[in-house]
């Protein structure tokens, strides 16, 4: 094709899985990997689908490349952590057609629970990483990747992270190149990881590993940039424009495959530099391995483990020089907000009025935790809500948890909730759980999901009924509930967390972001009948302000009529304008 064009780094991933002849692409959608998916749906020759979950997602890639095609699983690290049952266990397999993992790692927590290393987790699983520094990085490395698969008989995971998924960068664009399917052939003692078969292949991975380590040595994607010996850095992914930056003029190992490690690269590098910094982001992966072999180095006792680096804090840690032009000013803290007619926020409102705990989950809903609602007491993971609280329950007996509920959205319900629901049902749990059905998987960007009825190709598709799942569960007390009915919501809220028996309340509302969604109206302040109660500002909704007398005012351009304001004024103080399209 022999064209350029600017792209994000997640944007360029899916187009060297395009050019590399992928016919499969499976993901679920965590931030930052989402638009992997986004963009290589607009791939007509490869499949791409929205799975249940990570887990879920490779093991369907995996099928495809049993099958004999190039395929690929994208996430976000802790994606891995679900998906981590069929890695191991594909590492010992190996594939037919070449078959990638691309994860995000997320530096900085900008929208994560925790900051794994997803290196570690490959080290263990001993499954190679690549690990780009720019766009056209990412273009070549996924293609490079799917090469390295077929000719090492491996999954490999391509790992990036926030700055370079998210990051804009010049790509070349290359021609798609698609292989010939590679004809399946049964292969028992490679494809069946019973203990007899699984015992021979650890060894074969071991082997492939060692391999892959002498001929890392001499593989482009690792390469020296000798310049000023004095300084020499060895560096990988984002950290290397970082580096490049701060320090033009040091020597610098670049590597691009970053497990297994080039040994007599590094140890060819570190002989001609007079001192040596490993500069990694997170974890001291390459450098606890470097140092392993006598070499000496200088890492963490520098720089720091957690967060984000810079080039600034590089020049500070390295050379001294701190380049900070002005003294720090102090910004108001602006933590997220539910958005305004978010259906959360009247569940919540409810929640809190009854004072009602709530076992949260991943989600928008986990915003429920913070002022002014601070209801959610509890975020692990995906799904752990609806197991936290049954933990609860064992623990303390069904009297502890009248006062709580566990929250759920729709999309992650079915990610890994509806496992969690099956063990209260079999366990013989009396708590209740309510399923916050916004319609979409609202906070990685409004992705589809099994109950919205359309797939990632944005074809129509039968859309699960979260309700009849419940109920085919064997649970007797399952009720819907228009979350803006605030009246009927508490009278069943009250009703299901006083019950002795398991219950299910399926909070009804779309989100108000959605494309689809039709704004009610608009809410207006009446301010001859307000009497500054404050009930209005209770659930903490943007679109209304308190003014300097104590009355309240509503921005009609972020107002979109729930009502929710309207329902808690006593005094018919907030008027209502119909929306005429609605």
């Amino acid at each position: 094709m022999g064209n350029t064009k600017i792209m994000l780094g997640n944007e360029a991933i899916a187009r060297g899985a395009y050019e590399a002849g992928v016919k499969v692409s499976a993901a679920y959608p965590g931030t930052p990997s989402t638009e992997i998916s986004e963009n290589i749906v607009k791939y007509d020759e490869v499949y791409a689908e929205w799975s249940p979950n990570e887990k879920v997602a490779l093991e369907v890639a995996i099928g495809a490349s049993l099958a004999g095609v190039r395929s690929m699983a994208s996430m976000k690290h802790v994606g891995l952590n679900v998906a981590s049952d069929p890695l191991y266990t594909v590492s010992y397999i190996g594939v037919s057609g070449g078959l990638v993992v691309v994860v995000a790692d997320d530096p900085g927590l900008y929208s994560s629970q925790n900051e794994q290393d997803t290196r570690m987790i490959a080290r263990a699983a001993m499954v190679p990483v690549l690990e780009p520094s720019d766009s056209e990085e990412a273009r070549v490395f996924t293609k490079l990747a799917f090469d390295y698969s077929e000719k090492y008989d491996t999954p490999v995971i391509v790992r990036t992270t926030t700055r370079l998924s998210h990051s804009q960068g010049v790509v070349n664009l290359e021609d798609r190149v698609c292989p010939i399917d590679i004809p399946y052939e049964r292969n028992m003692r490679k494809n069946v990881m019973m203990p007899g078969c699984a015992k021979a292949r650890h060894l074969y991975v071991e082997e492939r590993l060692k391999n892959m380590a002498e001929d890392a040595n001499t593989m482009e994607i690792n390469r020296t940039e000798y310049n000023d010996t004095s300084i020499g850095v060895i560096t990988s992914g984002i950290e290397y424009q970082y580096v490049k930056e701060a320090l033009p003029n040091a020597s610098v190992l670049k590597l691009g495959l970053v497990h297994p490690l080039p040994k007599k690269l590094i140890e060819e590098f570190a002989s001609k530099v007079d001192k040596l910094y490993i500069v990694e982001e997170l974890e001291p992966v390459i450098e606890e391995q470097v140092k392993s072999w006598g070499i000496k180095a200088i890492g963490k006792e520098i720089f720091t483990v957690q967060g984000e680096y810079s080039s600034n804090m590089l020049k500070k840690a390295i050379l001294g020089v701190d380049e900070t032009y002005m003294d720090p000013v102090e910004v108001p803290a602006r933590p997220p907000i539910l958005c305004p007619g978010c259906p959360h926020r009247s569940t919540y409102s409810v929640l809190k009025k009854l004072k009602i705990h709530a076992a949260g989950d991943i989600g928008c809903y986990t915003l429920g935790a913070v002022a002014p609602l601070n209801v959610v007491d509890t975020t692990v993971c995906m799904g752990a809500s609806i197991s936290t609280l049954h933990g609860m329950e064992k623990a303390k007996g069904s009297e502890y948890i009248k006062d709580w509920v566990a929250v759920i959205g729709d999309s992650t319900f079915l990610h890994t909730g509806v496992n969690s629901l099956m063990n209260m049902v079999y366990n013989k749990s009396k708590a209740t759980v309510m399923i916050l059905d916004n319609s979409t998987t609202g906070m990685t960007g409004h992705q589809d999901h099994a109950a919205t009825g359309k797939t990632l190709k944005g074809e129509e598709t039968p859309a699960i009924s979260i309700y009849n799942l419940c109920k085919s569960l064997g649970i007797e007390h399952v009720y819907e509930v228009d979350v803006f009915d605030v009246d009927e919501l508490e009278n069943v809220v009250k009703r299901e967390t006083a019950r002795d028996e398991l219950s299910v309340i399926i909070a009804l509302s779309p989100c108000a972001l959605l494309k689809s969604y039709v704004p009610k109206g608009l809410c207006h302040a009446i301010p001859e009948k307000c009497k500054k109660c404050g009930q209005c500002l209770v659930p903490g909704c943007p679109a209304i302000t308190k003014n300097e007398d104590g009355t309240i005012s509503i921005d009609d351009t972020l107002c979109n009529g729930c009502g929710l304001c309207m329902k808690r004024c006593k005094f018919d103080a907030i008027g209502f304008t119909p929306n005429p399209k609605k």
